[in-house]
């Protein structure tokens, strides 16, 4: 056995136990606060050396090597460049200390940036970021890798890609979700555990952030879909300021009294992260002997993911629609925008269906004259930014269809694969390394299989094709192929033939296009509904059709009904029960006429594109700048806000709509300085990171809708020392100083900013915010405390009416 299938095997007998923080713990053996442990280490070897012995002896069977923060963005900060070489200098290190006694971990952590769509980090760059971090831990001896402390479901996958393209090594991802249940980029954890499995992954869970009584909720969530083993590596309890020093409030007893609750919810690798020392992994060990792990479920599982939802299909469950009108076939206005390399359209189709209740959206771009495979790349990421619905990839063509699976943060669905060609094997080896699922399109040859019995045949042959690759009937879909009965009056009933034996005989989900079937025949809608009801009561799991019908989802909520598919007619009492004005509700569910209503909405749905030309209409109609701002704009940008907090909306949607309303702003300024109305002196506001930390996504995110609410924002970057603060809000005469802070080793800057703004004589007020950072702990040094850019921008109004009114 390689050492992979040795971890596999050992995780099957017993629970594996991790080791525990590694930051706190070179600080309390003298490392400052604000220095990078990577360079410590190194420089300091016997302490690093010091920490993974006494996990070791504690009884932990993996150690991480002290490389959490070794990729080129973090050491960049420091002028480091040769981070292969560091990298295998720490793995080595770790490797020197565990020898025989333990197994070695190469640690990846996050690069401090959001990667496209959701940031400016492009997707290969990422890829290539931690390729060259990987190639170093191996080069250093690494038994395996454990992605950590992850917030970006689609930085997670470059780390996991570039890991599985260099290596067959067992992987660890672990992500980091606050108090809702999702990280801070809107992914929960099903939807991140079937992304993650699928894409290769050898064990899943969560680590950091929350404590153990947080943590078993989550794996108990993700074990009834789990098909690799899960970890949970949560805190010590909350961060405290004690004594000048941050610690955690949750001795090694108490903190190891969760691990049978661990167990039975689901985990098979338990750890510790912030505030866990040696004694606590040496409690843990103790109170996990004798326990036995409940062993991960063996297969598949039919299931699709975006960064934001999941989807299980079930063919005991209602019918799930597939939208179908991102397709620019008939579609003027599409092909136009398309060809001109925006995207307006499709993602106002993508609302539009899932508003009418579209789960899947299927995306085909493909038509004369086009560049498909650049072009379906960017209508993913546009629908990425303005959909939580997972997708169907429809393309014909092999090269975009490993585009658009490479930079997808969810898993799949492709549409499809068929018997014909030579690409049938690269495109199961392309759909397998995505883990994505797969139609099956009965096709072979040069004829098109009219009766049921030729396509069963096909299906057989294409599946055990697909079985090389390492696909079960749980990963694929049928596609029953419709045909018109315009020109054969059987076509449809060899079709219902074809889903009634993949329901009850092969045992795999089905799927019909649709409008197929009436093609060439008037009052089609009738003809579709009926058919589609017939197609239920088959068994059919999916159909690729338009939502909007209103007989068609009808006649789809009735069907489920009398199918057995909507256990006691749920589904179909909530929506007919509803008034008109009720459903579909969402942002844009009247169509706006007025063009302050389609500024409004372009602000709602993050339309970056569109905007600017709807900003110049407005001017070009009448209409006052400063109206625009204060009675269009800011009113729709605070509505995001409250969309925010509801989690109705998550960062992608409030970054997309923040953007926006810049975009349109700065379309606003010459005219606003022409009136002389530019200055709205809602307070100005300092931000930084403190020294030590070299995370800004918070911040930004931060100072965004400070500007978009009014707020003049100085922003002196990231690893600010408290002096250089303190210079700066004196220079530019701040209301606000704030500060982020994502580690626990480096959140004691705030402190020392307070103190010496204090003795210095600022008389600014000091807001604080970041992963670490609680509210108890902004009260314990006399701060403001905000969790989100939404709450920042709440508590600046407050902080800047008191400094304003004189109250201290």
């Amino acid at each position: 056995m390689n050492t992979r299938q040795k971890i596999e095997s050992r995780i099957r007998r017993k629970v594996l136990i991790l080791d525990g923080a590694t930051g706190t713990e070179l600080q309390s053996r003298g490392m400052p606060y604000g220095v990078s442990p990577e360079i410590y280490s190194v420089k300091n070897r016997d302490a690093i050396k010091s920490v993974h012995r006494g996990y070791l002896d504690a009884g932990a069977d993996i150690i991480y090597a002290c490389t959490f923060g070794a990729n080129r963005f973090k050491l960049g900060q420091y002028g480091i460049t040769d981070v292969c070489g560091m990298n295998r200098d720490l793995a080595a290190m770790a490797r020197e200390v565990a020898g025989r006694k333990g197994l070695v971990a190469g640690d990846i952590g996050p690069t401090g940036r959001f990667v496209e769509p959701f940031g400016d980090l492009g997707f290969e760059d990422a890829v290539a970021c931690y390729r060259e971090q990987a190639r170093g831990l191996l080069e250093g001896g690494v038994d395996l890798f454990v992605i950590e402390t992850m917030i970006d479901i689609q930085e997670t996958r470059a780390a996991l890609i570039a890991i599985r393209e260099m290596a067959d090594v067992f992987a660890i991802v672990t992500m980091t979700y606050d108090d809702t249940g999702r990280t801070l980029n809107g992914t929960d954890p099903l939807s991140a555990l079937i992304t993650l499995q699928s894409l290769g992954a050898n064990a899943v869970g969560c680590n950091c952030s929350a404590g153990p009584a947080e943590m078993i909720p989550l794996i108990a969530r993700m074990k009834p879909l789990a098909r690799v083993p899960l970890v949970a590596k949560p805190n010590a309890g909350l961060p405290r300021l004690k004594e000048g020093k941050t610690s955690f409030d949750m001795g090694p007893r108490e903190f190891a009294g969760f691990a049978r609750a661990f167990v039975e919810a689901g985990a098979n690798l338990l750890g510790g992260c912030c505030g866990t020392t040696a004694e606590h992994i040496r409690a843990l060990k103790e109170s996990c002997t004798g326990l036995r792990p409940s062993p991960a479920q063996s297969g598949s599982i039919s299931a699709l993911s975006s960064h934001a939802r999941s989807l299980v299909l079930d063919r005991a469950a209602p019918l799930t629609i597939i939208g179908e009108r991102i397709n620019p076939t008939g579609k003027k206005d599409l092909q136009h925008e398309l060809l001109t390399g925006t995207y307006s359209l499709v993602g106002s189709y993508a609302r539009d269906q899932v508003r009418h209740g579209a789960a899947v959206l299927d995306v085909n771009v493909g038509m004369p004259g086009i560049e498909e495979k650049s072009i379906l790349r960017h209508a993913v990421q546009k629908l990425t930014l303005t959909t939580d619905a997972p997708l169907c990839i429809d393309t014909s063509r092999v090269d975009a269809m490993e585009t658009a699976l490479r930079i997808y943060p969810g898993r799949a669905l492709i549409n499809s694969i068929s018997g014909e060609g030579k690409s049938i094997e690269e495109r199961l080896r392309i759909a397998a390394f995505y883990g994505s699922m797969v139609i099956l399109l009965p096709i072979a040859g040069s004829s098109l299989p009219r009766t049921s019995p030729e396509r069963r045949k096909i299906i057989e042959e294409i599946y055990a094709k697909a079985r090389e690759y390492g696909f079960t009937k749980d990963d694929i879909v049928v596609d029953a192929l419709t045909m018109a009965v315009s020109a054969d009056g059987q076509a449809a009933l060899e079709t219902l033939k074809t889903i009634s034996w993949c329901s009850s005989s092969f045992g795999s989900h089905t799927v019909v296009g649709l409008s197929n079937v009436s093609f060439g025949l008037p009052e089609r809608k009738w003809v579709n509904a009926s058919f589609l009801a017939m197609a239920i009561a088959s068994g059919l799991t999916c159909a690729i059709a338009n939502p909007e019908s209103d007989e068609l989802m009808s006649v789809k909520r009735a069907a489920d009904v009398l199918a057995g598919k909507d256990r006691d007619a749920s589904g179909f009492i909530d929506h007919f029960r509803k008034s008109p004005d009720q459903a579909p509700s969402g942002p844009a569910a009247d169509i706006p006429k007025s063009i302050e209503e389609r500024i409004s909405l372009a602000i709602l749905e993050g339309d970056r594109d569109l905007v600017p030309a709807l900003v110049d209409q407005a001017l070009g109609s009448g209409m006052k700048a400063r109206t625009l701002v204060d009675v269009v704009m800011v009113p729709a940008i605070q509505k995001v806000g409250e969309l925010y907090e509801r989690k109705t909306y998550f960062l992608p949607q409030l970054i997309a709509s923040a953007e926006t309303m810049k975009r349109g702003f700065e379309r606003l300024e010459p005219r606003l300085k022409e009136e002389g109305t530019a200055s709205g002196n809602r307070g100005r506001v300092l931000l930084a990171t403190v020294k030590g930390d070299i995370h800004d996504i918070g911040k930004n995110i931060v100072g965004l809708m400070l500007e978009n609410n009014g707020f003049e924002v100085v922003d002196i970057g990231k690893d600010v020392p408290p002096e250089t603060i303190i210079h700066a809000a004196r220079e530019h005469q701040v209301d606000i100083v704030g500060l982020s802070a994502l580690m626990t080793t480096t959140m004691l800057g705030m402190e020392d900013t307070m103190r010496l703004m204090r003795e210095s004589g600022l008389t600014s007020e000091l807001l604080v915010g970041g992963a670490v950072v609680t509210s108890e702990f902004a009260e314990s040094i006399g701060a403001g405390y905000a969790r989100d850019g939404v709450e920042a921008v709440r508590v600046a109004h407050r902080l800047v009416e008191k400094r304003r009114s004189g109250k201290r």
